[in-house]
């Protein structure tokens, strides 16, 4: 699973290694869906892309999503269904 932003995230260097500057992630160009909003307006939105990954990412934070494949966003969303996320509740 990917965690993604748009804007680079400044890497810690290694003890004697030179500080490189980070890559630029790649926008991806998302085709969201309206937002679902529960209490509070705690607002999450899911998306795909041309070439069929899936993403999850809230209205707070619009340029930070998690991604990967349908499959595997879909196990999640199953197994949060099924309960295996209470313990955070």
């Amino acid at each position: 699973m990917n965690v993604t932003t748009d804007t680079p995230l400044a890497a810690a260097p290694l003890a004697g290694a030179p500080l490189a500057a980070a890559p630029a992630p790649v926008a991806a160009d998302i085709d969201w869906n309206e937002a679902f909003c529960s209490e509070g307006a705690n607002c999450f939105r899911f998306g795909l892309d041309d070439s069929g990954r899936a993403y999850i990412g809230s209205t707070l934070a619009p340029g930070e999503y998690v991604s990967d494949s349908v499959e595997a966003l879909r196990a999640l969303i199953s197994a949060v269904k099924a309960g295996a996320a209470d313990h955070l509740l």
